[in-house]
């Protein structure tokens, strides 16, 4: 997700946005350990994700 569609979000739909890419994270890193993950770069992008969120979240406590 973009950043500035990020900026756009309220609070409680950043805290659920978080909550869902950690979900996604998991299940990423479940994939990578038992050798189904086809699209490593998924992580990369979701992790990513996740530190965006974060520091937009922080900026609107």
């Amino acid at each position: 997700m973009a950043t500035k569609d990020i900026n756009n979000q309220s609070a409680d739909e950043l805290q659920q946005h978080l909550l869902d890419l950690r979900k996604e994270q998991f299940n990423l890193r479940m994939q990578k350990g038992s050798g189904q993950l086809t699209q490593p770069h998924q992580l990369r992008r979701v992790r990513r994700d996740i530190a965006r969120t974060k520091f937009v979240l922080g900026g609107k406590k």
